[in-house]
């Protein structure tokens, strides 16, 4: 009795299996967590430093080099890119692939200390870097607070509580604000009226900072016990700084800061971001979710949350949502849960046509019990319901019946010859078992490469191989084991009745046919594999028209928009022509809403979004239309009617990624030494990209060079006025943006006291010769004229990239997206161009974007594809005890890009990531049906059939569960035709399966009779 018999006639085993696969899979289901997009590991951290004063070239030579070098020492880092603009440093590490979320939290820690370590080497004046790893927060719900007629402290003060409430709902990992504006206290001090007390401006920040500054009085004892000391006279009110009394030059007449100056609460002047939602100042409230949950189910408790906190909104003011991932995951989740049920249907449907009514119940019952195991193992190994692991079950559908279907086709053969079906089972199982592990191994192992590539991509798709090797490993359980159970219960347990002689099983119209067909191959054997060999030839040619691309675009209804104005533009003139774009996109048709970002980037809201760095001229706006039928045609419109009104601004107008994403399709890399060199070389590049139809967006990372004002500053004559240079700046930035000179303590807030001239008195750019500067010598008030011998107008470099501690240039360009081009095509027509240009010696090219994204996810699959390949040959080497067999069955592997090729030319799909991983998964489906068909010869031979008596019989006796396999996983992927994720994937398998499935039934024979030279016999006579 083998593994059948017992669960067929230990019934209790066989339902209590059967019970745990059904409840557990249903309970498993219901607990599973649910995203959009598989997680995958940002493995990036920024170290942040800043240098106030310093140039760009400055900080890159004084700070960023330095902490460049010492982190460059960590074994861990793959590439390292820096950002130095005037005043700060921001070096962006990626760490590599091979290190995953569990190992980057120590790597992070050890990435601090050796940044602290080298900190105390930076220059004076340069603040203590800060290491952000925080960098791949994703903040799946993002909420818009704004309110009309209030300040943002009243907007602030009601988002802190919302915020404090959010963050105790279960599930919410973080809450973050973004768009909120720096308070201030100003100390606006009049020169004139300084002046004329000859008061020293520095006195009035030294006394606010000693008055303000927490300080420990000791303590006293009395009797038996220990008092604290505590001085009152700190501020407990802005008003109270007011009050502040200045040692005066007038007799014993008090001055008080009043006196002199205004000092008022505010937001800060020059503001780093400004977020806006449908033309209001707002406030963002972004939110990510606790690892491993259902967001939908947080996503209800964060609606019930807000509701209970409803009667505390203020009126007037407004929450409104900008994203809301529960609600895009469970529209994402619902339609792929329905593309599942109907490619069951379409399964169970084809297998009730051709199998009959009882055999395709019961292989239906069979799929359904292994998806919801599969639902159990899911849970276990922490795989949500996603894009991906759904997708997978979708793939894996038609191969999940493929083991079921060998062993109810061997019981329907068994009981027709006369077997009870106990018989039949335990003889099909102990036949095939072994041989349809082994095809289950391969075709998991197919698949494997994606499951072990190490970098974002092979993360991000990870989950189709692990999904894959739970259901299909499981397929192959239950179908040695309640499959028999199953069919005794339907068929019954005695052999069919058949009156007179036996039906012959493959004596139908169909068999009659493919019989002739096969006969006629295998007569003219080498004419048929010349035939095939031509066809391959012909695909491998056209395989050339085939589109090439990387990942889609998402079909969630928003679109991006970058902003660049030109560089050095104030954050508040971009905020103008924002406001203008604005206002041109709320008046466009079927869009829902308009929010945009001045100053940097959204926070990350998706996975797959790249927010950008800080630039005062940069913004970003987001559309979202009512639906994604509408999106191109308000894209076009938009884009019109934006480029009419603002010709100065460049834009960008791009989609939501699905899957890991680049700052451009296509970007040019220049390395080298000399600034001026690599702006003519860019220049060079930027010519080839605009003349290339169908590219937009052209633009280089390090900008235009800016201007900046140059005071000569006279060394001799300020000394004798006892002024150094800092003072100079002190003085220039008190006329201009303001100076901190201390801070104002309120609960839990530090509010800085920023100094500066009141409104009438601050000074312009046609009045810079008439400041005046305190001199220490004269104990009097100067003009800076005496210090500062005229000013220049200069240039400078105001962005210094750099990548690999190499100065790096970076040439973006994409696609217009008007023209329905690949980035692939368009790279094709400008990489030769590029690559002719004679760059100078110690200058080097090297490409980006969406080339090195598809570059590098294709050569970690491929590293591990060839051991893949191998263990797949040596499996099939061990079931056959031969290697002619094995590679009678890898021979017929190639043929499937006959197929694949006329699938993705006729249908007008393009060859992504995802098609190279469906041709992978070909191969293993291909060798499964091959080795089941070589071990029903080999069966034959054993038993002393003539050679080709067995080849001829055994091909025929393989067509239905061969067929029937391949139909069910082509019609199983139909759904996904119209996931634009998948939709290429599905193209491969349908197309590829289906042809390379009738040659496997057609070449596997005649390669067969080949390799081992089996003299041709007429069917007939046997």
């Amino acid at each position: 009795m083998n593994i059948a018999g017992y669960f067929v006639k230990n019934t209790v085993i066989s339902w209590m299996f059967t019970l745990i696969l059904l409840i557990g899979g249903l309970m498993a289901f219901t607990g599973l967590g649910q995203l959009e997009d598989p997680p995958f590991t940002i493995k990036d951290a920024v170290v942040v430093t800043l240098y106030p004063g310093a140039t760009s070239t400055e900080v890159e030579e004084e700070v960023t080099y330095p902490i460049e070098k010492a982190i460059q020492a960590l074994p861990y880092v793959d590439y390292i890119r820096s950002l130095s603009t005037s005043g700060m440093s921001q070096i962006t590490v990626t760490m590599k692939n091979i290190y995953g979320p569990e190992e980057l939290p120590q790597i992070w820690d050890e990435l601090r200390r050796k940044v602290n370590d080298m900190s105390s080497s930076l220059p004076p004046g340069v603040q203590a870097p800060i290491v952000n790893d925080d960098f791949g927060d994703v903040y799946g719900i993002m909420l818009m607070v704004s309110g009309t007629d209030y300040s943002y402290r009243d907007i602030l003060d009601y988002v802190d509580y919302v915020k404090r409430e959010l963050e105790l709902v279960p599930g919410v990992g973080k809450v973050s604000l973004a768009g909120n504006q720096q308070e201030q206290v100003f100390v606006e001090m009049s020169l004139n009226k300084a002046a004329s007390s000859n008061i020293d401006p520095s006195l009035i920040q030294n006394l606010l900072n000693s008055q303000n500054m927490v300080s420990d009085a000791g303590n006293i004892r009395v009797s038996a016990d220990n008092l604290k000391i505590r001085t009152s006279g700190g501020f407990k009110s802005v008003s109270e700084l007011e009050e502040l009394i200045i040692p005066g030059t007038q007799g014993d007449k008090l001055i008080y800061l009043k006196d002199v100056a205004t000092v008022s609460r505010g937001f800060q002047n020059i503001p780093t971001n400004l977020l806006k939602f449908n033309q209001h100042d707002s406030i963002n409230i972004g939110i990510s979710f606790s690892t491993g949950v259902n967001v939908v189910e947080v996503g209800k408790a964060i609606d019930a949350k807000l509701a209970s906190i409803e009667s505390v909104r203020p009126a007037g003011m407004v929450i409104e949502t900008m994203y809301n991932q529960p609600n895009e995951v469970d529209a994402s989740v619902g339609s792929f849960v329905w593309n599942l049920i109907a490619a069951v249907v379409i399964v169970v449907g084809v297998l009730l046509v051709f199998m009959g009514f009882k055999s395709g119940i019961l292989i239906g019952l069979i799929l359904f019990l292994t998806c919801l195991g599969t639902f159990m193992l899911m849970l276990q190994a922490e795989i949500e319901l996603q894009r991906i692991s759904l997708g997978a079950l979708i793939i894996a559908l038609g191969m999940l019946v493929d083991n079921a279907i060998v062993i109810v086709e061997g019981i329907l053969i068994g009981r027709q010859r006369g077997q009870t079906t106990l018989e039949a089972a335990q003889g099909i199982v102990k036949q095939t078992m072994w041989p349809l592990l082994g095809a289950t191994v391969i075709a998991i192992t197919a698949f494997a490469p994606i499951g072990l590539s190490p970098d974002s991509t092979g993360e991000f798709a990870g989950s189709l191989f692990w999904v894959l090797l739970f259901s299909l490993f499981l397929s192959w359980i239950t179908a040695i084991t309640i499959t028999p159970f199953f069919a005794q219960l339907f068929f019954g347990s005695e052999a069919e009745k058949v009156e007179g002689e036996p039906k012959d099983p493959y004596g139908g119209a169909f068999f009659m046919y493919y019989k002739a067909l096969l006969d006629v191959c295998m007569r003219f054997r080498w004419v048929s594999v010349i035939a095939v060999v031509i066809a391959f030839c012909a695909s491998i040619y056209g395989f050339a028209y085939v589109k090439q691309s990387f990942f889609p675009p998402s079909t969630t209804p928003i679109f991006l928009v970058d902003v660049w104005m030109p560089e050095g533009t104030d954050i508040r003139e971009t905020q103008t022509v924002v406001e203008g774009m604005e206002a041109i996109a709320f008046n466009l048709d079927n869009v829902e809403y308009v929010a945009s970002t001045i100053g940097k980037g959204f926070p990350r809201f998706l996975l797959t979004y790249s927010p950008e760095k800080n630039y005062a001229s940069y913004a970003q706006i987001a559309l979202r239309t009512s639906d994604f039928e509408t999106l191109s045609d308000v894209m076009v419109t938009f884009r019109r009617d934006v480029e009419r009104s603002y010709p100065q601004a460049q834009l960008k107008f791009k989609r939501l990624e699905i899957g890991p994403s680049t700052d451009a399709k296509i970007e040019a890399r220049i390395s080298g030494a000399d600034p001026d060199v690599l702006r003519s070389i860019a220049a060079q590049v930027m010519e080839i990209f605009n003349a290339t139809p169908a590219t937009v967006n052209v633009r280089h990372d390090w900008r235009e060079r800016v201007k900046y004002i140059a005071p000569r500053f006279n060394e001799t004559q300020a000394r004798r006025l006892g002024i150094v240079k800092s003072e100079v700046d002190e003085a220039l930035k008190f006329s201009f943006t303001g100076l901190q000179i201390g801070v104002y303590r309120e609960g839990t807030t530090l509010l800085p006291i920023i100094g500066r001239l009141p409104e009438d008195e601050r000074i312009d750019i046609e009045s810079l010769e008439s400041i005046r500067i305190w001199s220490p010598a004269l104990s009097a008030f100067v003009p800076l004229q005496q210090v500062v011998d005229g000013f220049e107008v200069k240039f400078e470099d105001p962005i210094i990239q750099r990548r690999d501690r190499k100065r790096t240039l970076t040439v973006f360009a994409d696609t217009d997206f008007e023209y329905g081009i690949l980035p692939a095509e368009l790279f094709a027509k400008i990489k030769p161009k590029v690559e002719a240009l004679e760059l100078p010696v110690g200058y080097e090219l090297q490409w980006g974007g969406e080339y090195e994204s598809s570059t590098d996810a294709q050569e970690s699959l491929f590293a591990t594809l060839p051991l893949g390949f191998l263990f797949m040959f040596l499996i099939t080497v061990f079931l056959f005890n031969s290697v002619r067999k094995p590679l009678v069955i890898w021979a017929c592997v190639p043929l499937a890009i006959i197929g694949i090729t006329s699938g993705l030319l006729i249908l007008d799909k393009p060859f992504s990531f995802m098609a190279l991983l469906g041709m992978l998964s070909l191969s293993g489906m291909l060798l499964k049906n091959g080795i089941v068909l070589l071990d029903q010869i080999n069966t034959d031979i054993n038993e002393g059939i003539e050679t080709f008596e067995a080849v001829f019989n055994s091909t025929v006796s393989r067509v239905r569960p061969v067929c029937m396999a391949a139909i069910t996983t082509i019609l199983g992927v139909l759904p996904l035709l119209t996931d634009a994720f998948f939709e290429s994937l599905a193209a491969v398998v349908m197309f590829g399966l289906g042809v390379a499935t009738m040659l496997t039934l057609i070449i596997v024979p005649v390669f067969y009779i080949i390799f081992f030279k089996v003299k041709y016999r007429n069917y007939k006579e046997f």
